[in-house]
């Protein structure tokens, strides 16, 4: 009986979390610049499937989310998410992937956006942050890196 009375509460807290938008699942995670230890995270949050590679100088971790996008984070040895890629029907949760650069990213293409009437890829740079993206409904790519912390014999053409 005891058992049944615990299940029912954890069912009722579950419920709870759900209606006020809460998650009963960490929600730290993996982004660009920051620690790969929540790569996890990460899959469980776009309810993706994750397929690790090593390559010389890094790790991609490669999340495919339900509606086909496929996802990879490059972590570089140091443990810290260089750059991070995309390509499919559905654009990512970009926000979740830029951590700390989605601010600066979502100000850059405005920027750009306004300064070519609104259309077409997106390409912004900044000292520390890069991001080119394009695609339209059903066929979306793109990727973002920072260029200092990329390892050493790793470019830009990696990220992919």
């Amino acid at each position: 009986m005891k058992i049944k009375n615990h299940l029912g509460r954890a069912l009722k807290t579950a419920a709870l979390c759900s209606v006020l938008g809460l998650s009963a699942i960490t929600v730290a995670h993996a982004a660009l610049g920051e620690s790969s230890t929540t790569v996890a995270n990460d899959q469980v949050r776009m309810m993706a499937t994750r397929v690790t590679h090593t390559s010389a100088g890094y790790t991609v971790h490669e999340m495919t989310l339900p509606r086909g996008t496929v996802v990879r984070e490059y972590v570089a040895p140091s443990g810290v998410v260089f750059g991070v890629a995309w390509q499919g029907p559905a654009m990512p949760n970009l926000q979740q992937l830029l951590g700390s650069y989605g601010t600066e990213a979502n100000t850059s293409v405005k920027a750009f956006r306004e300064a070519h009437a609104g259309i077409g890829p997106v390409s912004v740079s900044t000292s520390d942050f890069v991001m080119n993206s394009a695609g339209h409904m059903g066929n979306y790519v793109g990727q973002a890196y920072l260029p200092a912390a990329l390892p050493a014999g790793v470019t830009a053409h990696d990220i992919q």
